[in-house]
């Protein structure tokens, strides 16, 4: 089963109203479309950048419909199903495919940590329930698991439809080792923002970011000038980009982000408590960072 995602795939975060305690799917809908209008290649809802752990089941699979359905087939859908049991992540991941997902992700979580063998079912077993694409996520930076490079390459060897790898520990490396393990063959995803540009160079098939929830513009723009092989403009692109991307992920994710957009006029909340929403020294200067780029 062939990979059907690439280039920007783009992660939005879940819009809370009022005092959190309810889920702002107008917001997210806005947010969509303005991605969407912008050339991303993908939406991924559910992932770390949406709150997936701190979703109840309802919740999750309200934010799941809403998103897959409003995407309404303009570009394909990577929804995040992780949850600590397998067999919640199956439910997810059934769920997902019912809404009509393109494809799912899966990122271990767990409270012991978990062997190779038990990692190898857990991926198996979400795997099988399902009949659409999975894409295996590795970033020990959130999980406090670390699956190594040829992990991760027999996972796809073994498992039929897990066809796509998202390495996000920042370590090029990693992206040189799948290729070379997978013969070029096995489609790759970035999810460290300042790698971005390497990871392409590395033969990465997309860009997994939250970016594009603040800049879409010039998130595409640098994709495209890359794809087109006008390298120059895309590397000067790319430096007005990078001290943004680092500023996105010195903090979590939906805290630095759900600031931006708040910079920006668009109002999605905070994130969920024990996340806290940034500081207001730092939400003003991730606002220069925004304008910077934007100019």
């Amino acid at each position: 089963m062939p990979a059907t995602v690439s280039g920007i795939v783009a992660y939005p975060v879940t819009p809370f109203s009022g005092d959190g305690d309810k889920i702002d799917a107008a917001a997210l809908r806005i947010l969509i479309d303005r991605m969407i209008d912008a050339g991303v290649e993908a939406i991924a809802p559910l992932g770390s950048t949406g709150e997936s752990a701190y979703l109840d089941d309802d919740e999750w699979t309200a934010v799941a419909s809403e998103a897959v359905g409003h995407t309404a087939g303009r570009v394909p859908t990577v929804v995040g199903v992780s949850e600590l049991t397998t067999a919640g992540t199956i439910k997810r991941a059934r769920i997902a495919e019912s809404c009509g997902a393109t494809a799912i992700m899966v990122l271990p979580i767990s409270y012991w940590k978990l062997t190779e063998n038990e990692l190898r079912q857990h991926f198996t077993a979400v795997a099988e329930s399902v009949g659409i694409p999975v894409m295996a996520y590795n970033n020990p930076g959130t999980t406090g698991i670390d699956m190594s490079p040829e992990f991760l390459v027999g996972l796809v060897a073994e498992v039929e439809n897990i066809t796509m790898i998202k390495e996000s520990t920042g370590d090029i490396a990693r992206m040189h080792r799948i290729v070379e393990l997978g013969g070029g063959e096995i489609p790759f995803f970035n999810g460290s923002n300042p790698l971005a540009r390497s990871a392409f160079q590395a033969g990465a098939a997309g860009w997994c970011t939250a970016a594009p929830c603040l800049v879409p513009d010039q998130v595409v723009r640098f994709w495209k000038l890359l794809r087109d092989g006008e390298i120059e403009r895309a590397d000067e692109l790319f430096a007005r980009l990078e001290p943004l991307l680092r500023m996105l992920v010195s903090r979590p994710l939906p805290a630095t982000v759900k600031a931006g957009l708040r910079s920006l006029g668009y109002e999605a909340g905070d994130p969920r408590p024990p996340l806290l929403a940034l500081e207001t020294g730092l939400a003003e200067e991730l606002e220069i960072l925004v304008e910077a780029v934007r100019d």
